[in-house]
């Protein structure tokens, strides 16, 4: 696993101890939690729009115009762009 270094309060190091003992889909749950907690406002029409665009592209990968790639191989691809930097 690679290193990372978060700068962050006492308390947050505290919190985030404590989500990352959690299991995966309730840590999912806690980020996304997080996230809204962000969008203090909404832009208006971006559900709609997220929902058309979710749409969309799970219609091009059930008809094959488009082809998934596994995750391990997503991830192998990511950190050897980062290692290479």
């Amino acid at each position: 696993m690679n290193a990372k270094i978060y700068i962050m309060s006492k308390k947050s190091e505290r919190v985030l101890e404590d989500a990352l003992t959690l299991p995966p889909d309730e840590r999912v749950d806690v980020a996304v939690a997080l996230m809204d907690s962000l969008n203090e406002q909404e832009d208006e029409g971006v559900e709609e729009a997220w929902a058309k665009e979710i749409e969309r592209r799970i219609q091009e990968v059930e008809s094959g115009a488009v082809k998934t790639i596994p995750w391990a191989d997503v991830r192998r691809r990511l950190i050897q762009v980062v290692e290479n930097r």
